[in-house]
């Protein structure tokens, strides 16, 4: 009986060095690793344009009629990009694009300058605008 009981003893003793031994592996830190952020792009240092894509024909398309500053202070989705080209296309005599060129400028504008919610209201749609004293349609 002697022998079964110092066995039985030294058996509780080792499951206990086992046991510790796990739950000290187990505790430790892991070092989990650092979250992927996608680099922001650099900057032209004179247009402000955010160098990525296709931002050099942007520069030579758009820079020619206004400052590259206009631009990086708008934002719009394509559609709203596109709608601002349409409008400069009749209101300003802006060039008509080939579809290639135009296509590369709006897909540029949406994704470097896309809508935020730190932008202004919406323009008011024309039937909600007040009447014009200077036009000559009024």
């Amino acid at each position: 009986m002697k022998g079964t009981a110092a066995l039985s003893s030294f058996l509780a003793a080792a499951l206990l060095v086992v046991a510790c031994s796990r739950d000290e592996a187990t505790s430790e830190p892991v070092a989990m690793p650092e979250p992927v952020v996608a680099a922001e792009p650099a900057i032209d240092p004179v247009t402000g344009f955010k160098v990525t894509g296709d931002w050099e024909i942007v520069r030579a398309n758009c820079v020619a009629c206004h400052s590259a500053k206009l631009i990086t202070q708008q934002r719009g989705s394509a559609q709203q990009w596109l709608t601002m080209i349409r409008w400069m296309q009749k209101k300003q005599n802006l060039w008509q694009f080939d579809p290639v060129t135009e296509e590369k400028i709006i897909t540029y504008l949406a994704e470097n300058y896309p809508p935020s919610d730190a932008q202004r209201r919406a323009a008011l749609p024309p039937d909600l605008m007040p009447p014009n004293p200077y036009s000559m349609e009024n």
